[in-house]
C-alpha cells in the first residue's frame, strides 16, 4: 500500500452545510483531483498533502447566483462587471449571465468572457437578438424565439434557458408594440430549446401579473425581481396574495433577483414572515449596483437572513436550489464526486444595517463574510491567508532570492 496521502487539501474542524446530503453541523471535508473526496466526521490530517483550519467557520457548497451581468467586452458597455472580480470574494463559484448577450453576439460572448474567466459561468439568451440594454429591446421586431432557441442549443453546456426584460414599460401599446409580445415570443423560444424563460417583467393594467405567472408563464419558468415595487406581492393586510402560492403550484419559480431598483423591504418582509419566500437568492449585479445597494451575493443573502430565514435555507436557496432551476444538478452540493466548488463563510455578529433599492433598511445583528473560496479544488480566494504558513514558517524557497 502506498504511504502518499490520500488527498490533496482537507478543509478540518468546520461547521458543514450541505442540504443535499443532510448535513448541517461538524464535517471535514477532504478534496482530491478538483472532486469532494471524503465528507466524515473526523478525517486524519496525515492523510492530506495540506490542512486547512477551519474551525469555527462555515462550509458550503460554492454559492450560485443565477443573475447576473458579465458580458463586459461587449462594445459599447457600460452595465457589466468583470466576473473574476466580483465572485470569489463573495465565496461565488457559478455565475448565470442573464440576458445581456443575445443570439447575434452569443459567439463573442462566450469567447472573449465564458471561455477566460475562471469563475464558472452559465447564459440565458436574451429573446432579443442584439440583446440588451438599448433602443432594439422595444422592437418587437428583434425578438427571434428559432434564433434564440437555435443558439441556446448549440451550446446546451453553458445556456441554461431564454431571458426577457425591459420591454414597453410605459409608452401606449399599439399595433406593433402588443402587451405580451416579449413574454410570448420569450415562451415560444423555451418551448423550442426545452429550457426555462427567465422574466424581467413590468405590469400595466393590459398585462397584469396575474396573469403573467398564472397563465402565460409555463413550468419550470422563473419569474425574477420578485420583491419589486412594481408587483403586488402583499394585500393590504400584508399578507401574500393568493396568487403567488397558486403560481407556485403551477411550478413558476421565484428568484430574488435583487438588483438597483427591484428588492423592497415593504414586499419582502411581511411576505416572509407570512409564508413566501424567494425559491432562490440572487443579485442581479451589474455596474450601477456594485458600490451601492447589491454589492455582492453575501450581502443580498444577508438581507434575507436578518429577514428571518434561518442560515440552513438561506444557504439551502444560494446553492442547491439554483442549481436545480437551471438545471444543473451537478452542482450546488458536497456530495462525494462532486466538483470541489467550496465557499468558507465566517459569520460576524454586531449591530448591523442593511439597506434595500428603496433607501431604506433594516437593522439585524449576523453578517456572513467570505473567508476562502475554493473553484474545482482550487483555493481562489484566501484574503486572510488560511492556507498559508506564517512567515517565519514559510518554507526554504520563500527565503531565496530569484537569482
Amino acid at each position: 500500500m502506498s504511504d502518499s496521502p490520500r488527498y490533496d487539501l482537507l478543509l478540518k474542524g468546520g461547521h458543514t452545510i450541505c442540504a443535499k446530503n443532510g448535513i448541517d453541523g461538524r464535517m471535514d471535508v477532504a478534496i482530491s483531483g478538483g472532486k469532494i473526496a471524503a465528507l466524515e466526521a473526523d478525517i486524519d490530517p496525515s492523510l492530506a498533502d495540506k490542512t486547512v483550519d477551519v474551525s469555527g467557520l462555515y462550509v458550503t457548497p460554492g454559492l450560485i447566483d443565477i443573475h447576473v451581468h458579465v458580458y463586459h467586452t461587449r462594445e459599447p458597455e457600460g452595465l457589466s462587471v468583470m466576473a473574476d472580480s466580483h465572485s470569489f470574494r463573495s465565496g461565488v463559484t457559478t455565475f448565470v449571465d442573464t440576458g445581456t448577450a443575445g443570439a447575434r453576439h452569443f459567439l463573442h460572448f462566450k469567447r472573449t468572457v465564458i471561455d477566460l474567466s475562471k469563475t464558472r459561468i452559465f447564459a440565458f439568451v436574451n429573446i432579443v437578438d442584439q440583446g440588451m440594454i438599448g433602443d432594439f429591446e422595444q422592437d418587437p421586431a428583434n425578438f427571434d424565439p428559432e434564433l434564440c432557441a437555435g443558439t441556446v442549443l448549440a451550446y446546451p453546456d453553458i445556456c441554461v434557458g431564454v431571458k426577457t426584460a425591459h420591454y414597453w414599460a410605459r409608452e401606449p401599446f399599439d399595433a406593433i408594440h402588443t402587451p405580451w409580445a416579449a413574454v410570448d415570443q420569450g415562451v415560444a423560444a423555451s418551448k423550442l430549446c426545452g429550457k426555462p424563460l427567465m422574466v424581467d417583467f413590468w405590469p400595466r393594467p393590459e398585462r397584469t401579473y396575474p396573469e403573467l405567472i398564472l397563465e402565460k408563464m409555463q413550468p419550470g419558468d422563473i419569474h425574477t425581481h420578485v420583491f419589486a415595487q412594481q408587483f403586488p406581492i402583499v394585500d393590504e393586510a400584508g399578507k401574500p396574495n393568493d396568487f403567488l402560492f397558486k403560481a407556485r403550484e403551477r411550478g413558476v419559480i421565484f428568484d430574488l433577483g435583487h438588483g438597483a431598483g427591484s428588492f423592497w423591504f415593504r414586499n419582502a418582509v411581511p411576505a416572509m414572515q407570512n409564508g413566501f419566500s424567494p425559491d432562490s437568492i440572487s443579485t442581479d449585479l451589474h455596474t450601477r449596483n456594485v458600490h451601492g445597494v447589491v454589492v455582492d451575493m453575501l450581502t443580498t443573502m444577508n438581507k434575507i437572513l436578518n429577514i428571518g430565514m434561518p442560515l440552513a435555507e438561506v444557504i439551502y436557496r444560494s446553492t442547491l436550489t439554483p442549481a436545480q432551476e437551471i438545471g444543473h444538478p451537478e452542482l450546488g452540493h458536497l456530495s462525494v464526486g462532486a466538483e470541489a466548488d467550496v465557499a468558507v463563510l465566517r459569520m460576524l455578529t454586531g449591530d448591523f444595517g442593511f439597506v434595500d433599492c428603496g433607501k431604506a433598511k433594516i437593522e439585524g445583528d449576523r453578517k456572513l463574510e467570505c473567508a476562502m473560496t475554493l473553484r474545482a479544488g482550487e483555493i481562489v480566494y484566501d484574503p486572510n491567508g488560511l492556507s498559508v504558513p506564517r512567515w517565519q514558517d514559510a518554507p526554504p524557497a520563500y527565503w531565496t532570492l530569484p537569482f
